[in-house]
Parts: C-alpha cells; sequence; structure tokens
C-alpha cells in the first residue's frame, strides 16, 4: 500500500520473537515498508531520531521495555497519540489486559493470528 506521496507506507514491528518477525516480514514486505525492532527500547531509539511509522505492531510481553510500557509512552508523547497500533499478544485475557491500558489500542490480535486477519486490520487502520 502507498501513501499519497507514492511510498509504501511504513510500519514499525516490535517484537522479541524471531518466528514471529520472519512471519510478519513474509507476509507484509511486499507491501509495506518494514522496520523491525527487537525490544521496547530500541523502538523508542529508532522514534526519537525522528522517525514517523504509518503504524505500529507490538507485542506485549518483552524483556526490558514491555510493548505496554512502550506504547503508553509514545501516547503520553503526544508525537505519537494519532499512530495506529496493533498489539500482538499470546497473553491471557488479552482483551481484559487491553481494556486497562489507559490509552488507545486501535487493534489488538492474539497469537497464533491469522495473517489474513492482520493484513486486513493494517488496510482499514492505513486507509
Amino acid at each position: 500500500m502507498e501513501s499519497k506521496e507514492g511510498r509504501k507506507k511504513e510500519i514499525l514491528i516490535v517484537d522479541d520473537e524471531p518466528s514471529i518477525l520472519k512471519l510478519l516480514n513474509f507476509i507484509l514486505s511486499a507491501e509495506y515498508t518494514l522496520i523491525i525492532k527487537t525490544s521496547g527500547i530500541e523502538a523508542i531509539a529508532w522514534l526519537e531520531e525522528g522517525n514517523d511509522p504509518d503504524l505500529i505492531i507490538s507485542d506485549l510481553m518483552m524483556p526490558y521495555f514491555d510493548g505496554s510500557s512502550m506504547i503508553r509512552n509514545l501516547k503520553i508523547s503526544g508525537f505519537y497519540r494519532n499512530t495506529p497500533v496493533i498489539l500482538l499478544s499470546g497473553a491471557e485475557d488479552l482483551e481484559e489486559k487491553v481494556k486497562e491500558m489507559p490509552f488507545k489500542i486501535d487493534r489488538f490480535i492474539e497469537k497464533p493470528f491469522n495473517p489474513n486477519t492482520l493484513k486486513s486490520h493494517i488496510t482499514e487502520l492505513l486507509a
């Protein structure tokens, strides 16, 4: 999917599981420019360099700086308040965890996930 400027839309993917990163790269790289980070710390550092992705896909449970902490910091900063976020997680009671978060998550998807469902959510959020 291309933006109005004619470039591929950019998706920041934050996950510490190599198998998930390979899967996401396989199903999304033809349509989107993917920036892959393996921790919330790496993702925040990349964003602080002035990068502005069109969408963020993040795992919830990661070591050191989890997805919830990373997204909270992004939403509080104001710069990424309107950047759509898809949360991927294998956590039990994911829907309850999302409801308890003090910030907006645009979509949440439980692992393992259907690639077509993920692509559909991405298309909707980037429209």
